[in-house]
């Protein structure tokens, strides 16, 4: 019974240790610009996304700095699934963005985790002056 309970430990030790090995912090970025808006605005608004992705808990996380919109920030979204010069609707809310930097987090579904992995989702920054978007980074490995 011993030798049991022994070897159920060390195959349940064996198994999470397997699954952790698998799981992957990918580091991940977004320089945002007026220029990469479609179509494309006269803002001097800059700023960049640090992303980090969890592979296994499916866990985005990120911490966007912007500076020079033209006014104060009244959304910000990561959109997808589109390449670079493509729109798309949004994909995840980025809450609290009126104040640079934003931080926050949300988990992915399977569809948004593999768009993301694949360069499918931008991040976006609309003020007033550009409801569409004032600034934009895709989001690359």
């Amino acid at each position: 019974m011993n030798s049991r309970i022994l070897f159920s430990g060390i195959a349940t030790v064996a198994l999470l240790g397997a699954s952790a090995a698998f799981a992957e912090q990918v580091k991940m970025k977004a320089d945002l610009s007026a220029m990469q808006e479609v179509p494309p605005n006269t803002s001097q608004g800059k700023g960049n996304a640090d992303i980090t992705f969890d592979t296994a808990s499916k866990q985005l996380t990120w911490t966007v700095n912007y500076s020079g919109l033209s006014g104060p920030a009244t959304a910000a979204h990561f959109h997808g699934p589109a390449e670079a010069g493509k729109n798309a609707g949004v994909a995840v809310p980025i809450p609290n963005q009126a104040t640079s930097p934003v931080t926050g987090s949300h988990t992915l579904t399977d569809g948004q985790a593999n768009d993301l992995l694949a360069g499918r989702y931008y991040v976006n920054v609309h003020t007033a002056a550009n409801p569409g978007g004032e600034i934009r980074g895709q989001v690359t490995k």
